[in-house]
């Protein structure tokens, strides 16, 4: 069946609502407006206020409230507008959600979801560009996924709602109209997936990068490089495995990420493969990130800013010596 990643999103939300009358979704513009990004579009006509809240403009507070209801037993979805606003809620979402198991000691899990739109690309300035799904894979206590696919969007919230610990769902807004053909099914959220089978080099991506990413592999095949795609798809706990048996195939990496290279999740990817795939390595890692800047609003600028598919490619021949 073929639809868009927004209609991946919302078909998931609905089964899960018809599912599990504990499963209520809350945030900003939820409601009545259907998302700033239509994703919830005509869940309040068919479940009702109690079950789709609209909530006030103060992230720290209704996310808490997520929390709260989850340690009550029941299944909150939160969304937040976007990853920006997300900042607001770093207290309760490293502070509370994150530890509660741990300082419990296991007595008390915190089984919420929490939906946010990131990534650049649409001309919204360095105020609502950010990319900081690597802040959030350094947490401990929490599960960060990023559905790159049509198909992932679908799959990846049934199983992130059976989770007993807080998830993280970073949707890329550049993602949204994405069509495909798929069959919906729950998928894996604690495996990467290879995307495109390769034996010269391997590009690891993740969330929006992983289209820009396909383009420059198949560019780099015209030009007899058959590159390896790896979608990381869950940035915390990272598949350590599927990356590393690729870099074994293909003996060269490039880590492309939408992220600032200083601190980057590229920069803790790369130091896995370094200390668990050394030997396998034919060239050095190589990371392809954004510009060290505030994601610029002019348009050019912008995608000059962004890791784009001709600056993958070129990153991948430099790894064959082909420059």
């Amino acid at each position: 069946m073929k639809m868009s990643y927004r209609e991946a999103l919302r078909t998931a939300l609905r089964e899960a609502l018809l599912a599990d009358p504990r499963v209520f979704l809350m945030g900003e513009d939820v409601g009545k407006y259907g998302g700033t990004y239509a994703v919830t579009k005509g869940l309040l006509a068919e479940f009702g206020p109690q079950r789709i809240r609209d909530t006030p403009l103060s992230e720290l507070g209704f996310v808490g409230a997520g929390i709260g209801a989850a340690l009550g037993g029941m299944r909150p979805v939160v969304e937040i507008m976007t990853v920006n606003f997300s900042l607001l809620a770093l207290d309760q979402i490293v502070n509370t959600a994150a530890t509660m198991r741990h300082m419990s000691g296991g007595q008390f899990n915190v089984p919420v979801v929490i939906r946010m739109a990131t990534g650049a690309g649409r001309q919204v300035a360095a105020q609502h560009s950010h990319s900081l799904e690597g802040w959030y894979a350094h947490i401990p206590g929490v599960r960060v996924l990023a559905p790159a696919t049509v198909a992932d969007a679908y799959g990846m919230l049934a199983p992130a709602l059976e989770d007993p610990d807080p998830v993280i769902l970073f949707e890329h807004a550049q993602l949204y109209n994405m069509e495909e053909d798929i069959t919906p099914q729950r998928c894996d959220i604690a495996r990467a997936a290879l995307r495109r089978a390769g034996s010269d080099v391997t590009l690891i991506t993740y969330g929006g990068s992983l289209p820009k990413t396909l383009s420059a592999a198949v560019q780099l095949a015209g030009e007899g490089i058959a590159a390896e795609v790896i979608d990381l798809r869950v940035l915390r706990p990272l598949d350590n495995e599927t990356v590393l048996a690729s870099v074994r195939k293909t003996h060269r990496a490039v880590v492309v990420d939408e992220g600032w290279k200083t601190g980057s999740l590229s920069a803790e990817i790369a130091a896995r493969i370094m200390e668990h795939g050394f030997y396998d390595l034919d060239a050095p890692v190589a990371r392809v990130c954004s510009a060290e800047v505030p994601v610029p609003y002019a348009r050019h600028m912008e995608e000059a800013a962004l890791p784009q598919p001709a600056g993958i490619a070129a990153a991948a021949r430099q790894l064959m010596g082909r420059t």
